[in-house]
């Protein structure tokens, strides 16, 4: 970690650096996020550069800014996914053997993806802290040289060549909407757009269980870290860098908002079903803070997504929340007496509005049900909350309780 502050002339440097590896990704106009949100709409695609994840661009600047020696002693650096990829795939281009400790927890996938790039991977901790320290025990035990996964000049320059190509891509642009975990994204990105477009606004999104760094921005200790996972895992940071938040956020950022896990499945489905894109949570906070927040939205509003790498043992559950949040679908408790025929009376209630019944269960043995009742569990498949409300009333008034 260093005390220099980046500037516009490191951010240029870091892009001719890490050029000839990384992808200028697409930047386009979606309108169907732009009726979503109610205000014009642009999508960065880093979900498709090289890795999966706008990581690697950091990763790559603070590689070839080693020295010789550097390179001959290694690196290593702790992480659960990203950061671990971009580093692995950073190090091989510049022909520097790579040491990445990861939480025993990390899904497979990202593991083996790790390793392919060529990196040793070490799993060590229950959590990232734990990681943490035992890559910085490596460091003092071998000579490593240790990347940080915000924190370093070098990583925050190469992350802010997004704000560069935003502005090569669109000339003049409103406001940018970025992830804030550790806080090297939106420092180098903000860094680059304000230097160029002082009247850019750059809006910061946080995990509602990681939500510290908001906490010092506002001022306000009911934003913190909570020892729960979220499905934005990729910017679930326990404790906010002060280093960052003062020299950066402080004075570049000019509002943040906190999204919960349901705001977020509903935003990556809504990304995956309208506009192509498979998203990890991290990424699809800044859709789903950029619909929640009262910003004053321009006509040129840039979404990054920063990434695509999401465990696919997971992505069905995300779906199912997503699509319940949207009132897509639902799990319906229905109370009925224990006769026969009322089973059939609401299935065609359901078939009449236009549902579509996709599990029932049915149970006449739980204590919570008074004599001569029977309890049946549906999952719906419906079109909105509208829906499902008028489903819910005309079930009702055919006498059946709903739980």
């Amino acid at each position: 970690m260093s005390s220099k502050v980046i500037t516009l002339e490191d951010i240029k440097k870091a892009k001719t650096n890490i050029q000839p590896h990384v992808k200028h990704t697409l930047l386009e106009y979606s309108q169907n996020c732009t009726k979503w949100v109610g205000s014009p709409i642009y999508l960065k695609f880093e979900n498709n550069q090289t890795t999966g994840s706008f990581k690697v661009r950091g990763a790559l600047n603070k590689m070839t800014s080693l020295t010789d020696e550097e390179k001959l002693r290694g690196v290593v650096a702790s992480s659960a996914g990203n950061h671990a990829q971009g580093v692995a795939y950073s190090a091989s281009q510049v022909n520097v053997k790579a040491h990445v400790v990861m939480p025993k927890y990390s899904s497979l996938v990202k593991r083996q993806a790790t390793e392919g790039y060529g990196a040793q991977v070490h799993l060590q901790g229950d959590y990232y802290d734990q990681s943490y320290e035992y890559a910085k025990c490596l460091e003092e035990k071998n000579g490593y040289v240790f990347i940080h996964p915000y924190n370093d000049p070098s990583i925050i320059a190469g992350q802010g060549t997004i704000g560069l190509e935003i502005l090569e891509d669109l000339k003049t642009v409103d406001s940018v909407v970025i992830p804030i975990g550790g806080g090297g994204l939106i420092s180098g990105v903000a860094t680059a757009i304000k230097a160029l477009n002082p009247q850019c606004k750059i809006y910061g999104v946080v995990a509602e269980n990681a939500a510290a760094m908001m906490g010092l921005y506002k001022g306000n200790e009911k934003y913190k870290f909570i020892n729960q996972s979220t499905i934005a895992d990729g910017i679930a940071v326990k404790k906010p860098d002060a280093f960052m938040y003062e020299t950066y956020i402080k004075n570049l950022v000019d509002d943040i908002v906190c999204v919960n896990d349901e705001e977020v499945a509903e935003a990556i489905v809504f990304l995956l079903e309208r506009a192509k894109a498979l998203v990890e949570g991290a990424a699809a906070t800044t859709l789903a803070g950029i619909k929640k927040a009262s910003w004053v939205l321009g006509e040129k509003n840039v979404l990054l997504l920063t990434g695509g790498n999401i465990d696919l043992n997971v992505l069905s559950s995300i779906i199912e929340r997503g699509l319940i949040k949207n009132g897509r679908l639902a799990r319906l408790n229905v109370i009925l007496p224990d006769r026969p025929g009322h089973l059939l009376q609401v299935t065609h209630i359901v078939a009449e509005h236009g549902a579509n019944i996709l599990q029932i269960h049915h149970d006449r043995l739980s204590s919570n049900l008074r004599l001569k009742e029977t309890s049946v569990e549906f999952l719906l498949e419906t079109t909105s909350t509208e829906h499902l409300n008028s489903i819910k009333k005309a079930i009702q008034k055919s006498g059946a309780r709903i739980v």
